[in-house]
């Protein structure tokens, strides 16, 4: 198991395109990715799952993979979101 912590960078957070982008690209890794975020744990490859749990701008995040592919899930993962995905 491998994770990291950081910060939402993003003006909007996790809203639906970031969301959508984020979830299909951890669905591609055999791992399980979690996002642990105000006392929750969140599926990261679910859509409504990250738009429930309300992550906003500044929010700070820990990222979980777990799984024969966890370093390459948890890179893009943590590349993704620290880029603003693509929207700072």
């Amino acid at each position: 198991m491998v994770s990291k912590k950081l910060k939402v960078v993003n003006s909007e957070g996790f809203h639906m395109r970031p969301a959508s982008n984020f979830a299909a690209a951890m669905g591609k890794y055999s791992s399980d990715v979690k996002i642990e975020v105000n006392n929750m744990e969140v599926n990261a490859k679910s859509v409504m799952n990250l738009i429930a749990a309300c992550i906003k701008f500044g929010t700070e995040i820990n990222i979980v993979c777990d799984g024969e592919d966890e370093q390459e899930a948890l890179n893009e993962a943590v590349s993704m979101v620290e880029s603003g995905f693509g929207e700072k």
